[in-house]
């Protein structure tokens, strides 16, 4: 009878051994499908909504317009829902240091570049110095940059980075001059809700956000800025 009992213990855990398995290929399957086709198809439409810029009329230009910038946001979509697959395929989350200015500079020049009409602006000198990170680092950053100009209601939308550093750690801060977030929807919108992943777009990008923070032993969380506006805080440990 013991024997019997190892027996089925053991099938047991080969079973879902076999399921985990199963469910990290149906992933990697979804990781490609996103990284792929969908991302082909986003791109042929914003190929042909350019195209029309020259064969529509004043009012159709506000069409044209939303359709390109859904377009963007949907490709932006299937870039974050890679990098959160990506996070979520790996059993053991690699950290190593990781140059804080490197990272940090690359993201708010493909922001500018990406959004000509924001004015972001870098106040004072990111430090040259290593934190606790890995190669999704600047996933972090980019969608904290996106967050800012995507879901800012003024012109021109306006967002600044600035550093402050301790002994062992640094925060790192996007401000904006947004709608702001009111206090008590500050824990939710990162997009974790007690049955699992809950969430718009906006929140798939601050719960990869977060989870990436807190594989790193960081802490991420929002602040008020003034006069109006959010502040979106991440704090890492700088590399021993």
């Amino acid at each position: 009878a013991y024997t019997d009992r190892n027996t089925r213990a053991t099938m047991s855990e080969q079973s879902s051994e076999e399921r985990l398995a199963e469910q990290r290929d149906n992933l990697r399957l979804l990781n490609q499908v996103m990284r792929h086709d969908i991302r082909n198809d986003l791109q042929l439409i914003g190929a042909y909504a350019e195209l029309l810029e020259d064969h529509v009329d004043e009012e159709g230009r506000q069409y044209l317009d939303v359709i390109k910038e859904h377009t963007e946001s949907a490709a932006n979509l299937t870039t974050t829902a890679r990098d959160l697959s990506q996070v979520m395929l790996e059993a053991d989350v690699e950290v190593r240091a990781v140059s804080l200015a490197n990272v940090l500079h690359q993201q708010v020049e493909e922001l500018r570049s990406g959004y000509p009409e924001a004015v972001v602006t870098v106040e004072g000198t990111i430090p040259e110095l290593e934190v606790a990170g890995n190669d999704m680092l600047g996933s972090v950053f980019r969608n904290l940059l996106q967050n800012a100009i995507q879901h800012n209601d003024e012109a021109p939308p306006e967002v600044t980075v600035s550093t402050v550093q301790t002994d062992d750690r640094v925060e790192i801060r996007v401000a904006d001059n947004g709608p702001g977030i009111p206090e008590e929807q500050r824990e939710d919108i990162f997009g974790r809700g007690e049955k699992g992943l809950e969430s718009s777009g906006a929140g798939i990008g601050l719960y990869l956000v977060q989870s990436l923070v807190e594989s790193y032993g960081g802490d991420v969380w929002i602040e008020d800025n003034t006069p109006k506006g959010s502040v979106f805080v991440v704090s890492l440990p700088t590399a021993e």
